[in-house]
């Protein structure tokens, strides 16, 4: 039997292929993302440091519009997370527990490979500040997996705030960041405290979240779906053409302000008008994936979420470290500031997936739950882990 058929015939005929579709989509828009809007140059000491294409053409703003779509993947992780929560055989606690346990063991193990694989690049000759470029990227995602552990344990009041406000449930989050950004961006933005952005981080990335867990109770329908949609557009023009809000979704080197870290309400804006169209084409979107040759591709994504995640930057690394004793390799270790540069990497993004796909064969395992009695081995991770962070985050 063939691959997708196989797919075909263990699905099961309640599964909601088209959320399916929807987080693969959203997925492989995060290395995507990385791989085209992240470059890198090569100093004379045959050291890697990161740059990005966005610094030198600003036109290459909207395509960040494109790859940007965290908002989809919490609108699609809010729902599946209601017929999770509402399926749940134990406690909420023994729940939680077991979703937080499938978001860490994948973080664990690329931190705990990565402390051990420092090492033996640096002995290999490997510059101390490519390896920091590289536990650089490496990191950048695994913000991520935190922030979506920390809403997911927030899923209990969120089906309570979905159940008596429906849709609306979201707005009062929308409105705190409106109001952090009008603090940190309007006429008094000199006295307000450096850190006041942080306020963001929760309510931003729970925003889309919250309107998934409303959309699983059914409490979004397409009058309020086209409501988002329409909405979100108009936000969206309003902060970008009226208010000066910088144009790309993802942080550019040398500016002062940035949309994403933490979120502004640009981001909200834009997964409001996602989250409202991947509600409109939920249906026909389902319909289309009912074909077992499209089907099987978004089962295999699916069943690798969290390695693709946390090693697509680690298959970039693994062209770039080797190429830069090379020299400059166009697209690769050559400055991203002309456009033979952006051919050139639009054509080694079918190379970085191959290695994606060869090192995820081995690094799946690190989905799977930990066997009986492994403690001695999650310790020896943890601590590697931890000397992974040290060393990341510049504290050694």
């Amino acid at each position: 039997m063939k691959l997708a058929e196989k797919i075909e015939a263990g699905t099961p005929a309640h599964r909601d292929r088209a959320l399916d579709g929807l987080r693969a989509l959203a997925l492989l828009a995060v290395p995507t993302g990385h791989w085209l809007l992240g470059g890198f140059t090569l100093d004379t000491d045959g050291a890697l440091h990161n740059a990005s294409p966005l610094t030198a053409f600003g036109f290459f703003a909207p395509v960040s519009w494109v790859l940007q779509m965290l908002g989809v993947f919490f609108l699609v992780g809010g729902h599946a997370s209601v017929l999770s929560y509402h399926r749940r055989t134990g406690t909420t606690g023994a729940w939680l527990r077991q979703r937080v346990a499938r978001l860490g063991r994948p973080v664990l193990g690329v931190t705990a490979v990565w402390a051990v694989l420092i090492l033996v690049l640096w002995w290999l000759g490997v510059p101390a500040d490519t390896l920091r470029t590289g536990s650089t990227l490496v990191v950048q995602p695994l913000w991520f997996v935190g922030v979506y552990a920390l809403v997911t344990a927030l899923t209990p009041y969120c089906v309570r705030a979905a159940r008596r406000m429906g849709a609306w449930a979201a707005a009062p989050l929308l409105l705190t960041v409106a109001v952090v950004d009008l603090l940190r961006y309007g006429p008094y933005a000199d006295a307000m405290p450096a850190w006041l952005g942080i306020v963001n981080i929760l309510p931003g990335w729970l925003f889309a979240y919250q309107l998934g867990v409303s959309w699983g109770e059914g409490r979004v329908g397409r009058r309020r779906a086209w409501g988002l949609l329409i909405g979100g557009v108009a936000l969206f023009a309003l902060l970008l053409l009226v208010l000066d809000y910088p144009s790309s979704m993802v942080g550019v080197p040398g500016e002062a302000r940035t949309n994403s870290h933490p979120p502004s309400l640009l981001v909200l804006a834009l997964a409001a008008a996602q989250s409202g169209a991947a509600m409109l084409l939920h249906g026909r979107l389902g319909r289309l994936l009912r074909r077992p040759g499209l089907w099987a591709p978004v089962v295999v994504v699916n069943l690798s979420a969290m390695t693709i995640l946390c090693w697509h930057q680690t298959a970039m690394l693994a062209a770039a470290v080797p190429a830069s004793f090379l020299g400059e390799i166009p697209g690769l270790t050559t400055p991203p500031d002309s456009l033979g540069w952006i051919l050139a990497r639009v054509a080694w993004l079918p190379v970085f997936a191959c290695l994606l796909a060869l090192i995820a064969r081995r690094a799946r395992v690190f989905e799977t739950p930990w066997p009986q009695g492994a403690r001695g081995v999650r310790a020896v991770a943890g601590v590697l882990a931890v000397g992974f962070a040290v060393f990341a985050f510049g504290w050694a």
